[in-house]
């Protein structure tokens, strides 16, 4: 049987570097879904507007990593495939989201070995919200 190292910090949100490096990647993660054309169907399912999406998965990571449950003390429970929804979730936008995802983890220089474990959860989650088949 192996065991797994633990990891250096408490939490992903202590080993990512807290606050600020959230706030960092999920900048990135945007700026990028509006600047690469890559990630265009991706873009084109958020609306005019990105403000609103970068607030809300800020707030969301930060408790989703073991930090201050900011977007719970504000709009309760995430309910995250109920709030997805009314958006068109097929394989194409979980990829888009993931792959600008690992993106932005590479550029804002997110720990290897925590970017691995981060894509492999994003995996699972992305997954679930998918609402149509392709």
């Amino acid at each position: 049987m192996q065991i797994e190292e633990k990891p250096p910090f408490d939490t992903p949100f202590e080993w990512i570097g807290g606050e600020a490096q959230v706030r960092a990647l999920v900048e990135r993660f945007y700026d990028l879904m509006d600047l690469e054309p890559k990630y265009q169907a991706l873009r084109d399912s958020h609306g005019s507007s990105l403000q609103g999406a970068r607030d809300k998965l800020f707030m969301f990571l930060c408790g989703w990593l073991g930090g201050p449950d900011l977007y719970v003390e504000r709009f309760g429970h995430p309910r995250l495939r109920m709030r997805h929804m009314p958006f068109s979730i097929g394989i194409e936008e979980r990829d888009q989201w993931l792959a600008c995802m690992d993106q932005a983890m590479g550029e804002v220089q997110v720990d290897p070995v925590l970017r691995d474990r981060l894509k492999k959860s994003f995996f699972q989650t992305a997954d679930w919200m998918r609402n149509r088949g392709a």
